[in-house]
């Protein structure tokens, strides 16, 4: 077994990375998604870089499952236990909103209707001292009720389990194993009692869907021969295996896009760059997320669709754009997206009875695309239907066929840019301070566009640009994260005190790392607490080092709260709200995803840069040392758009630079 293999199912293709761990190549490949059963596509895609599942000796993937479930509304039957009097938590949600001057905006429809939220009397007050004990009785005429109405899970929130959990023990004891029983403080043990409920429910919404598949997936690789633990991506950046997975489902959320935040931070460690903005652009989405000071940019909470979700989360900002996504006329003037043709029918160009026009047919039209040399080779793209789709389109709004092919483009690289402001501009941080690592399948066709219309000087593309998010899964650490309450004010603390939870926690996460198969030279651990200012409500989250004391929290603070905000008090009293511990277990790392230069077939043709027709050489990546634009480079997972004015050159790792309009 010398073959470590990550997986990516995107939405239109599976990717597939494998590292030889003998010869030390790196390969990569893509097969078609099969939408109708994952496991053809992801074994399709398999077969064509690893001969039997048996030479395997790691494999992660990341999966869609579980957010799908929840996009398309399709997830489990959720009956809500709270504590008597808190019927109405998860319904009333918060009154404060982000988009306060929006008028269309509207609450999301909650995931559990008010008619499947039950009360189940008993009470721990805020230290977690019983004052009522549990009503078992009405725990039992819940269970009645789920196993009667068909429900497919129940998820448990009672006041103040994340202090004392007896409670919610005892129900799920109570419940039984007939139905998947999710309990609050497993879920998110803080504070926020709509946020933990909220984040209860959506993994007791989407748990069965995730298991059902991870269950599927393990038994479908063991026929086959596979013999190690089947991993996966978490929202977090780190890696589990299924069975963590399928007991904690709601950290494979985000599973999928992550990866590529990963590859990123990867890639800025070669690249010798603190900062980079990771930009994939896959079939069907567009995902943004920022790698600062070396390190993905996590944060402890989130919102997924509207919800709150109190679990460790890369900060991704996703959009509806993707080679696939559909131009139309709306009110006499051009959109693109977000809806997707998908896989199937695909692009007109992919010949499979697509007829709506694309951004990859408007790409094709503008001749930036090998139709002859698609995904490697594995394609060969309907050239006329292309012209057809975006002509029909174009007579419909009166315009040039070639024109509005480079309008979808605009409009469709405009998108795409405003979504790197919503992470940057928008938060502080300037884009331009960054490089552009653009991957998917189609972002390194419109990384140069986007890069002009933010002011970024340098885009990336590394090699196998359309597997880089499963490489970066190659790239990732186990990891295990670990949160617990402690409210204490800045006059009561007691370092030692503190020291000993947070060595408790530490033990905690190492024996996860060591259930994890993680070797005991491997294993490390990080600190951090959530602080804040006494009379605020929200926190940050400060690294706690070896040397544990009031004034240097208190000073971390302050400049935290300078950099996030624009000031701070540091001469106000403060308060400590949680404390968090992250475990990280890593493994051998493959090399960067190079190749030795070798000469390949070089063709010129006219390609349309701004309206203008420009003899542009295609040539292989393979074959690529330096490079001036107009150029279009092609590989076996994607096709790089260098306009005039650029130039380009492959550096020791095998990344690709582009200076934009160098």
């Amino acid at each position: 077994m010398t073959y470590r293999v990550a997986m990516d199912i995107g939405g239109t293709f599976t990717d597939v990375v494998c590292y030889d761990e003998a010869s030390g190549a790196v390969t990569a490949s893509k097969a078609p998604t099969t939408p109708g059963d994952l496991a053809e596509g992801v074994f399709n895609a398999l077969a064509r870089v690893v001969g039997t599942p048996a030479d395997i000796s790691f494999f992660v993937h990341g999966t869609t499952q579980g957010l799908n479930a929840l996009l398309e509304r399709k997830g489990a039957k959720v009956l809500l236990l709270t504590s008597q009097g808190a019927r109405d938590v998860y319904l009333i949600a918060r009154g404060n909103r982000d988009r306060m001057f929006d008028l269309r905006y509207r609450k999301p429809v909650p995931l559990v209707p008010r008619s499947d939220v039950m009360e189940v009397p008993g009470r721990l007050d805020w230290q977690g001292a019983e004052l009522t004990p549990l009503d078992e009785d009405a725990v039992r005429h819940a269970a009645k009720r789920a196993k009667d109405e068909g429900f497919d899970a129940i998820a448990v929130c009672l006041l103040f389990s994340y202090v004392n959990p007896a409670h919610e023990v005892r129900v799920r004891e109570i419940l039984g194993d007939d139905v998947l029983v999710v309990l609050s403080h497993e879920v998110a043990r803080e504070w926020r009692e709509y946020e933990r409920t909220s984040s209860a429910v959506l993994e007791a919404y989407t748990g069965p869907v995730v298991r059902d598949y991870l269950s599927r997936v393990e038994e479908r690789f063991a026929a086959r021969g596979l013999t190690v633990p089947v991993h996966v991506m978490q929202s977090s950046g780190g890696l589990v295996n299924a069975s963590y997975a399928r007991r904690r489902p709601l950290q494979t959320l985000l599973s999928g896009p992550v990866g590529g935040t990963m590859g990123g931070v990867a890639a800025a460690r070669l690249l010798g760059r603190e900062n980079v903005i990771c930009m994939d652009m896959g079939g069907t989405s567009f995902d943004v997320s920022l790698v600062v000071g070396g390190r993905a940019d996590v944060s402890a909470e989130a919102h997924v669709e509207g919800f709150p979700v109190l679990m460790p989360i890369v900060n991704l900002h996703t959009i509806g754009a993707g080679g696939g996504s559909l131009a139309y006329a709306e009110a006499g003037a051009l959109r693109v997206g977000p809806t997707s043709a998908g896989a199937v029918p695909g692009p007109a160009c992919y010949g499979r009875g697509g007829t709506r026009p694309t951004v990859t047919d408007a790409n094709v039209v503008l001749g930036r695309v090998d139709p002859t040399w698609f995904a490697g080779g594995l394609m060969t793209l309907d050239v006329p239907a292309a012209f057809d789709a975006v002509s029909s389109l174009a007579a419909e709004l009166g315009m040039e066929t070639e024109a509005l092919a480079q309008g979808i483009c605009d409009v469709a690289n405009a998108k795409m840019a405003q979504a790197i402001r919503t992470l940057t501009v928008e938060h502080g941080v300037e884009p331009r301070e960054f490089a552009l690592v653009a991957f998917g399948g189609a972002g390194a066709m419109h990384a140069v566009f986007i890069a002009r219309e933010l002011g970024i000087g340098e885009v990336v593309v590394p090699r196998f640009p359309g597997a880089f998010s499963a490489w970066g899964m190659l790239e990732a650490d186990v990891r295990r994260d670990l949160a617990q309450p402690y409210f204490v004010s800045g006059a009561d603390l007691v370092p030692e005190d503190l020291s000993a939870r947070l060595a408790l926690m530490e033990s905690e996460a190492l024996e996860a790392l060591a259930a994890q198969g993680v070797p005991v030279d491997r294993r490390r651990v990080e600190h951090a607490v959530d602080m804040r200012y006494e009379g605020q409500d929200f926190t940050l989250t400060i690294p706690a080092g070896p040397a544990l004391s009031l004034e240097r929290l208190a000073a971390d603070l302050a400049e935290a709260h300078t950099s996030r905000y624009g000031h701070a008090t540091p001469e106000a009293p403060v308060e400590l709200v949680a404390l968090r511990t992250t475990g990280f277990g890593s493994f051998v790392k493959g090399p960067a995803l190079s190749s030795e230069p070798q000469d390949g077939p070089r063709a010129v043709r006219d390609v349309i840069f701004d309206g203008v027709a420009h003899p542009t050489p295609v040539v292989r990546r393979s074959a690529v040392e330096e490079l001036a634009g107009p150029a279009i480079v092609v590989e076996e997972t994607a096709t790089t758009v260098i306009p005039p004015g650029c130039l380009a050159r492959v550096d020791g790792n095998g990344f690709l630079i582009i200076k934009v309009d160098a």
